[in-house]
């Protein structure tokens, strides 16, 4: 009897003891994936999308069921999503991604932790700085999610090394903080073919835009303009509740993207005001 058999008969078992009992969602939990990953050698990522197969749901991904249901978990659990920036936005996008059980993230960051990351950046913490923030993110996701695979980049990405850095990924998650850096990006993800959601902070503010192959998208926002500075965030900071914010955004478009559901925030931009309580749409034509 082969692993993968062994696997599926051994989660017929118990879905089947589970129901006799009265549960109505069988579920497998995480001591349970790590005994049966190490007993038949395999990535615990295997055993989650077998148990999804056999609908029993790895307790982890519970609460994400009613949202996504049992074909959009196992999409996520074999997408690939790349995330250029590991700070105010990246960090909390990784952390939310893999929470939701997303099977491959791409890490690309060339910069390490500093003191003013402390306010607001995920992984930043005292003994982390200096350290690579690709590095440190990957090995947090490691203690947050087992059975996510995270490939770290520290590296900054260029038209050069662009597709090499990105490939695999189905979507890609634009969490820089330069206007020149984000077209660099946006023009590999069109001639990728994949899919960007933009983010951008600044002060109490934020927008959110989803990007696919062929849409204006920054350009039709920006124009030409190509400053290198930081944007309205130079002048006006980075308080630690809006990478968080914007970053929710961020992740669930992400999640919609891969799991084909909800309508995506294409041809406008969201922006959130938390100062004023505002949230409108611009309409790009």
């Amino acid at each position: 009897m082969s692993d993968m058999v062994r696997l599926e008969e051994t989660l017929k078992q118990l879905a089947e003891r589970q129901r006799d009992e009265g549960m109505s969602d069988p579920m497998l939990s995480l001591s349970e994936s790590r005994r049966l990953a190490n007993d038949l050698g395999c990535e615990t990522r295997e055993v989650e999308l077998a148990a999804l197969h056999a609908r029993v749901i790895p307790v982890r991904y519970h609460r994400n069921l009613g949202t996504v249901g049992w074909e959009g978990q196992e999409r996520l659990l074999n997408a690939c999503v790349a995330i250029v920036g590991a700070g105010g936005l990246g960090g909390w996008i990784i952390e939310g991604l893999a929470r939701m059980g997303v099977g491959h993230l791409i890490v690309v960051d060339g910069d390490a932790f500093e003191e003013n990351n402390l306010n607001r950046q995920l992984g930043c913490t005292e003994s982390t700085l200096g350290r690579p923030k690709a590095e440190c993110l990957a090995e947090r996701i490691a203690m947050v999610n087992s059975a996510v695979r995270v490939t770290a980049h520290v590296a900054v990405l260029d038209a050069e090394n662009a597709s090499q850095l990105l490939k695999g990924a189905q979507v890609i998650v634009d969490a820089l903080d330069t206007l020149p850096a984000r077209m660099i990006l946006q023009k590999a993800a069109a001639e990728m073919g994949i899919p960007m959601v933009h983010g951008a902070i600044g002060g109490y503010t934020g927008q959110v835009m989803t990007i696919l192959p062929g849409d204006p998208g920054l350009n039709a926002l920006y124009g030409n303009a190509m400053s290198s500075e930081r944007g309205v965030e130079a002048k006006l900071g980075n308080p630690s509740a809006t990478p968080m914010m914007i970053s929710a955004w961020q992740i669930q478009e992400v999640v919609k993207l891969v799991v084909g559901q909800g309508e995506l925030l294409r041809g406008k931009v969201l922006v959130m005001d938390a100062e004023y309580g505002d949230v409108s749409e611009i309409r790009l034509s």
